[in-house]
């Protein structure tokens, strides 16, 4: 509290004194203790001022001077090495010269106005363009895998990101271009996207545009993943140009890129944890079967308004949600009006 302050509040005290009011009642109304008051004023008397005096003397933890020369010359010294206070403290400690914490170098430093270079900012990459392609079943599918540590085997799985339709998996105990060729063929083939011959209903001389034609009548979609091998391996490029499948990567290190396979597998490994203790390949393939039934038929999907998936991707999704919607507006009439008609009797 400044000397100002004090003087005001004793002056007010005063004045409240002045006219009739005891010392103790006038302290009280201005939250301050009476024995403070009488304090100022014998301070005030014997020394003319009420500014607090510096307290003196210092930290007994302190750092002695050496440890302070020692610190600046590990700065001079690590700094373009270490860069940050943190690795310069734990440098000090390595090199045996000087035990303090991270927090007294940096304190160290700016005493003396020594600027660190600091880590390195490392720009993030651009998210790539998403390829322009009709907003409907079949167009864009998501893959990724997933480990079963306990089975010692990997999981592909195919999401289709319009419907939330679990399209198909594929368990291995290998990750490469073959299993990638080996998922997606299947997947083709029972969304019936293949022809008798194994190839595409139309063929196509040339890998699939950037820009898709909604009246195109190829069977083009979009593969989206991230920047696994098997994901970007040569093969698998090849064999996505041949099948009519734009490929589109997340950018490297960022898994929220693929959030909605990531947050797939989270579902399926969460709402099926049995999955996670079985030891035998067998039974893990026979266990997902049942999963992927139950998720694509019973589980209700909060991003497709709570229908299932099977629901949504068989086009039976928004008559569902418009149903459900009348059947809440019938409801409420109904209760407004049998409500209106057994009003109780005041």
């Amino acid at each position: 509290m400044s000397a100002g302050v004090k003087l005001e509040l004793l002056g007010l005290i005063d004045v409240a004194v002045g006219q009739g009011w005891a010392h103790a009642r006038a302290c009280r109304v201005l939250d301050l203790a009476d024995v403070r008051a009488y304090r100022w004023r014998a301070r005030l008397r014997e020394t003319g001022s009420l500014e607090d005096r510096d307290p003196g003397g210092g930290a007994v933890h302190g750092i002695l001077g050496w440890e302070e020369q020692a610190i600046l010359e590990l700065i001079e010294t690590w700094g373009p090495v270490d860069r940050s206070h943190r690795k310069l403290a734990h440098r000090g400690s390595y090199t045996g010269k000087v035990f303090v914490s991270p927090s007294t170098v940096l304190r160290v430093a700016l005493k003396h106005q020594v600027s660190l270079p600091g880590e390195p900012v490392r720009a993030r990459p651009l998210k790539p363009v998403f390829p322009q392609i009709p907003w409907e079943r079949n167009r864009i599918w998501i893959w990724d895998a997933t480990h079963f540590t306990r089975c010692k085997r990997i999981a592909y799985a195919i999401v289709d990101v319009v419907t939330r339709y679990w399209i198909g998996y594929l368990l291995s105990s290998e990750q490469t271009s073959t299993q990638a060729q080996l998922l997606f063929a299947k997947a083709l083939e029972d969304q019936g996207l293949l022809g008798p011959d194994g190839r595409p209903l139309a063929s196509v001389d040339a890998p699939p545009p950037a820009v898709i034609d909604e009246a195109d009548e190829l069977p083009v979609l979009v593969a989206w993943s991230d920047n696994g091998t098997e994901m970007t391996a040569i093969d698998t490029r090849q064999f996505m140009a041949i099948m009519a499948i734009t490929q589109h990567h997340g950018r490297p290190g960022t898994p929220t890129d693929q959030a909605h396979i990531e947050s797939f597998f989270s579902h399926v490994k969460g709402e099926w944890p049995l999955l996670l203790a079985i030891s035998d390949p067998a039974v893990l393939d026979s266990a997902l079967a049942r999963a992927r039934e139950e998720y694509n038929k019973i589980r209700l999907h909060a991003s497709i308004g709570y229908v299932t998936p099977d629901d949504e991707h068989h086009g039976r999704g928004p008559g569902i949600r418009r149903a459900r919607a009348a059947g809440i507006r019938r409801a409420r009439e109904e209760r407004i009006k049998q409500n209106r008609k057994n009003r109780p009797q005041c």
